[in-house]
């Protein structure tokens, strides 16, 4: 670190092999594609993932092989929507947007009308999370995950087409995740909020949610102006989050699942989605990203499988119930912010400064 000639600290530039990292994302999306997705969000997160990692290396064959289960899964019929099933829309888009075809768009739309017009809501125009899954009902409850999977989809796809409503309802949903999750104290989102009973439920810091809330917040002050006065109370609170995880980041460069508890493992997906965000602010945060760089590429493997990712969690009833969570196991979201991650770290070549 050292001062410019205007006096500002100057943050030393990440270092790592290009070749490395993109031979890394190649293994990636190889062993991306050969897990089996319905069409819901774990496929929806891992095909994101796919997305950037096409966006950043311009590798037309991670284009084609989507394509092929995105034609495949339209051709057999596509299943009831749900908040979380949503996130498959954001591939959809990037198909749209690179192939010009409509089909891709119209089955875009449906699902931002579907977000419109027909999702479960409370409070004032929150989305209640909903499930592909007629067992799990989470009535006036709110999760962090839900940033991502329909915040930043409308956001999306309201930017691009021009559309006041979606793009609204998708700052709406910012803020309103802001307003009952991001603890003022710490700065840190909790993972869920209920409404009806006024509760934060366990009260947990998970890494994994944080990690939602801190991508999708960098992503969305790309699509948002500095004149409006959304981009200043999520740039806010964004810096917040960031200031305070920095400060909890391990030695190995990762965060525990519990961003608080040193007792609780080390986890991949929301270390990589933490860190995309952290890479998004340019140079500030660089002695922290740099760790991070080594810490998840040690974590995948030579076979492209992203390893120490937790497995699908609800908000658990306890720290204990997070602590043990399973982490042994391949996870398409795990492969999908690894990918987002390490796509994020390309673009630094093109942009060093953000």
């Amino acid at each position: 670190m050292k001062l410019t000639k205007g006096g500002d600290v100057e943050m030393p530039a990440l270092i790592f092999d290009e070749e490395q990292v993109k031979q890394v994302i190649d293994r990636v999306v190889e062993r991306t594609f050969q897990m089996h997705y319905s069409w819901d969000w774990p496929g929806g997160v891992a095909f994101y993932g796919v997305c950037e990692a096409y966006e950043a290396t311009g590798n037309e064959k991670y284009l084609t092989k989507l394509k092929e289960w995105v034609d495949e899964n339209i051709e057999d019929g596509l299943p009831s929507l749900s908040v979380n099933g949503v996130s498959v829309g954001h591939c959809l888009l990037t198909l749209y947007q690179a192939t010009g075809e409509q089909r891709y768009l119209d089955i875009s739309i449906e699902m931002a009308e579907f977000l419109a017009k027909k999702a479960e809501r409370f409070a004032d125009g929150i989305f209640q999370h909903t499930v592909n899954s007629l067992h799990d009902v989470f009535p006036q409850q709110a999760w962090v995950d839900t940033m991502f999977m329909a915040g930043y989809y409308l956001l999306r796809i309201g930017h691009l087409l021009g559309n006041k409503e979606y793009w609204e309802d998708g700052i709406r949903q910012y803020h309103g995740h802001e307003e009952f999750l991001q603890d003022p104290d710490t700065n840190l989102y909790y993972h869920g909020w209920d409404h009806a009973n006024q509760s934060r439920m366990s009260g947990i810091y998970w890494a994994r949610g944080n990690s939602w809330a801190a991508l999708t917040m960098a992503k969305a002050l790309k699509l948002v102006e500095v004149q409006h006065p959304s981009y200043m109370i999520i740039d806010g609170s964004l810096r917040d989050q960031l200031n305070a995880l920095v400060r909890l980041q391990s030695p190995e460069g990762l965060w525990h699942t519990v961003l608080n508890d040193d007792t609780s493992y080390l986890e991949t997906s929301g270390s990589a989605g933490i860190a995309t965000a952290l890479l998004m602010q340019g140079r500030l945060f660089n002695k922290y990203t740099q760790k991070a760089i080594e810490g998840i590429l040690s974590r995948i493997k030579d076979d492209g499988t992203v390893t120490g990712v937790s497995a699908g969690t609800a908000v658990m009833n306890d720290i204990d119930g997070y602590r043990n969570v399973p982490y042994k196991r391949i996870q398409g979201w795990g492969q999908g912010l690894a990918l987002a991650f390490l796509a994020q770290l390309l673009r630094t070549k093109e942009n060093p400064y953000g």
